[in-house]
């Protein structure tokens, strides 16, 4: 008869697996990847390092499962600007307000999903998160062009270039010891050139 875990056991695993994201995120939070060794991260968790390498097999999976976690909650939050009430120009500038601005209070966590330089496996991720954030550009593009309110343009390049332009804008705010100051002005005016950029009108 093959080996079957049991219901408890399942939900051990789970657990144990939960600390160890939220304690890695906590960590990368803290001090960006370079603060969540393995070492860090059981601790952190309560574990073995052992432990964390029978979830995750090396330290690259635990930290692109990190950032799916992260960009899974931002392009939810983005989404449901995306989808809310208000004129497109209106909802571009909420869209990108919103990452930047979370950007900027948690600076050591978004350095780490921009720019922090990382293994192989995590820059791929990264790129396909963009790709995920240029989506929700997208619709509000397309919405805008149907509407007339955004010049004929193309959506693809449109929607890539806001998000090149929010996360380039971004790397030398959040690197670490960079000078926390005058966040209002930056949040802005990132905001206005990514309106800007693909024709949205004045915000009223």
């Amino acid at each position: 008869m093959p080996y079957r875990r049991s219901s408890l056991m399942e939900e051990r695993l789970a657990d144990n697996r939960l600390r160890i994201l939220k304690s890695a995120r906590a960590l990368v939070a803290e001090g960006g990847f370079r603060q969540a060794s393995i070492t860090a991260v059981a601790a952190r968790a309560g574990l073995s390092t052992g432990a964390i390498y029978r979830y995750f097999p090396a330290k690259a999976d635990l930290f692109v499962e990190v950032l799916n976690s992260a960009v899974d909650y931002e392009v939810a939050m983005l989404q449901k600007i995306a989808d809310g009430k208000g004129d497109v120009g209106t909802r571009l500038r909420a869209a990108v307000r919103s990452f930047v601005s979370r950007a900027v209070e948690g600076p050591n966590l978004a350095y780490a999903f921009i720019a922090e330089p990382a293994d192989l496996e995590v820059e791929a991720a990264r790129l396909i998160c963009r790709e995920r954030f240029g989506e929700v550009f997208k619709q509000l593009l397309r919405e805008g062009i149907a509407a007339n309110v955004l010049p004929a343009q193309s959506i693809d390049v449109g929607a890539a270039c806001i998000v090149g332009a929010f996360t380039e804008a971004l790397v030398r705010p959040i690197t670490p010891n960079a000078k926390r100051e005058a966040s209002k002005a930056l949040i802005e005016g990132i905001v206005e050139f990514c309106a800007r950029a693909v024709g949205a009108a004045k915000a009223s």
